[in-house]
């Protein structure tokens, strides 16, 4: 029979995304291509330092130990020279990747469609949002973000916003055209009516069938960190009922900066469509901007 990747979480990464390649890229901006391809290839042999996805990676790829139940490709915008840099790497740090997609420039987005990717991450905005408008999960990843905290070995910790990440931006344009009083009526009025699937349900899904069922000394925890309060609270929670999603924490902080708050979760990665949330977030933790819904219009 083909190989098959059905079943299995697919997480399509950029290697700027997995890797620390900053100083090399600054070279890449400096020079061009060629000169970047003969840096990367001098340095062959010298692994690369973790970058901000690192964390998230190495941790799904731990539910591996059975069965295969996450795949993780790399889809880059590098040449297959600098490639072979990043496939040393991943071995160096024991991760087990076996795929990946070299462009050399263009754009890679349009093999998400072949791996049924459940996420992409990628430092490229360009990309980010071709993979979202192609319906696939997606973030621009925040090179300068901290780095994942050591204190949670055994579980993947993964934070979203709400509204237009799993959610729909519809409550966030009633708020954008009519201010806070006619949002917090709006959502009064609808707490009944679940909100239409926003860009990351199909991640959340499919975190959620890892979180049911465990693989041996990993798990995963998942939290929704919003600026929505009380009472639009109540339809943010009955959408994910309806859905028969569940979140372990929910943070409903009124507008309050929201880094501190996940400075204190240590997710391995937060996903927000506000520029203002990520760089709040990008303090203390990886961060990611979801360019989608009326903020990015």
């Amino acid at each position: 029979m083909p190989t098959s990747l059905d079943g299995q979480l697919v997480v399509a990464i950029s290697s700027r995304a997995l890797f620390d390649f900053e100083e090399e890229n600054q070279h890449f901006e400096a020079n061009d291509d060629r000169a970047y391809m003969q840096l990367q290839l001098e340095r062959l042999d010298r692994a690369a330092k973790p970058g901000v996805a690192f964390s998230l990676v190495n941790k799904l790829l731990a539910f591996n130990v059975e069965s295969p139940r996450v795949e993780v490709v790399i889809l880059s915008r590098n040449d297959p020279v600098s490639g072979m840099r990043v496939f040393r790497s991943a071995q160096h740090y024991g991760l087990p990747i076996q795929r990946g997609v070299f462009t050399r420039g263009e754009s890679p987005w349009r093999y998400l469609r072949p791996l049924n990717a459940h996420l992409f991450l990628s430092t490229n905005e360009a990309d980010v949002r071709s993979a979202l408008g192609a319906g696939v999960p997606a973030a621009r990843v925040y090179p300068h973000s901290a780095r994942a905290s050591s204190a949670h070995p055994g579980e993947v910790r993964i934070a979203f916003d709400g509204d237009a990440v799993l959610f729909s931006d519809e409550a966030e344009r009633v708020y954008q055209s009519g201010g806070l009083d006619a949002f917090q009526a709006h959502e009064r009025d609808h707490s009944a009516t679940p909100l239409a699937a926003g860009p990351f349900k199909p991640l959340l899904l499919a975190l959620q069938r890892l979180q049911h069922e465990p693989a041996a000394g990993m798990r995963i925890r998942t939290a929704l960190v919003t600026a929505r309060s009380a009472p639009a609270h109540e339809r943010a929670i009955r959408t994910l009922m309806d859905w028969h999603i569940e979140v372990d924490e929910a943070m409903f902080l009124g507008g309050l900066p929201k880094g501190a708050f996940l400075r204190e979760f240590e997710p391995d990665f937060f996903f927000d469509d506000q520029t203002g949330h990520v760089d709040s977030a990008a303090a203390h933790v990886p961060a990611g901007h979801v360019a989608s819904g009326v903020s990015n219009a």
